[in-house]
């Protein structure tokens, strides 16, 4: 079997008109061609150069930018990239940050960059989308096919009857077996293996081989590793208190497991200087609702 071509690129290429359209909010914009992006010193699946134009503003390069979650070295980047991209194709750049899945913790979405060394000021500003705030009925227009294998992330989306209208109409698109493929691998992380399999009767195995698999399958293992963990130091600060207090209220057995690691570890910590239970019921931090 042939290596399934599952890259930022390939979605864009389905449509690149209708992709610069949406990511530059002008109407009149048209694509050119889509333009190498890979520079000396880097190469990734996940940026891809569109070469536009537009009456009201002339030539520009869009470029394309497809993060898993926020990071705050991205501004970086963008700014040594979209400086790349300028010196090389000498055409002004119009960055675009997608943002596939939400932040984990208090990480920022950032929409530009900025330093300042001795007076002197540097700033890039660039477009952030994040999918989850998108509507998924976007994908479904016309002219943006290449958003259908991540309407499963996109607002409203994580659903089985999304899942089986995108996977219907990448069909008829060509190569819609790699591009269903795809769709497989960001339903799976929102809707769970067993269902996409049953949907699109794609093996496990196949909805890993491609980088945006691989990567969707590590950031599954940390978070497992992660909520291993917080069971694990849950379940000794549970034993701690029924030794030391006997039967623990509903109360704290119902919180325990919904705090992070380190929120249970300083538990423990205060577990050894409270004087009753009721002292350390009032150290629980608050739960919000979500």
């Amino acid at each position: 079997m042939a290596k399934a071509d599952l890259s930022s690129k390939r979605l864009i290429a389905l449509a690149p008109d209708g992709w610069v359209k949406w990511v530059t909010k002008t109407p009149d914009m048209v694509a050119q061609n889509l333009l190498d992006s890979e520079f000396q010193w880097i190469s990734r699946d996940t940026d891809t150069l569109i070469k536009a134009y537009s009456p009201t503003t002339g030539e520009i390069l869009a470029l394309n930018e497809f993060q898993f979650r926020p990071d705050p070295r991205m501004p970086r980047r963008i700014r040594a990239y979209a400086g790349l991209a300028e010196e090389k194709y000498n055409i002004p750049v119009y960055p675009v940050l997608i943002n596939i899945f939400p932040p984990e913790g208090n990480t920022p979405i950032l929409d530009h960059y900025e330093s300042e060394v001795l007076g002197l000021k540097a700033r890039q500003d660039y477009r952030v989308i994040n999918l989850w705030e998108t509507d998924v009925e976007i994908a479904f227009e016309p002219n943006l096919p290449g958003l259908l294998p991540l309407a499963p992330v996109m607002k409203d989306g994580a659903s089985e009857t999304i899942l089986r209208r995108a996977s219907l109409r990448l069909q008829n698109e060509e190569r819609g077996e790699d591009l269903q493929r795809l769709l497989g691998i960001f339903a799976t992380f929102v809707l769970g293996t067993n269902l996409v399999e049953q949907v699109m009767d794609l093996e496990r195995q196949a909805l890993l081989e491609s980088p945006w698999g691989q990567a969707i399958l590590e950031q599954g293992a940390e978070r497992g590793r992660e909520e291993g963990r917080e069971q694990e130091a849950a379940r000794i600060l549970q034993r701690q208190l029924r030794l030391r207090f006997g039967e623990v209220p509903e109360l704290v057995e119902t919180t325990l497991p919904r705090l992070n690691v380190e929120q249970l570890e300083e538990l423990s910590d205060r577990l050894i200087e409270v004087n009753s239970l009721d002292e350390f019921i009032a150290a629980l931090p608050p739960i919000t609702e979500e």
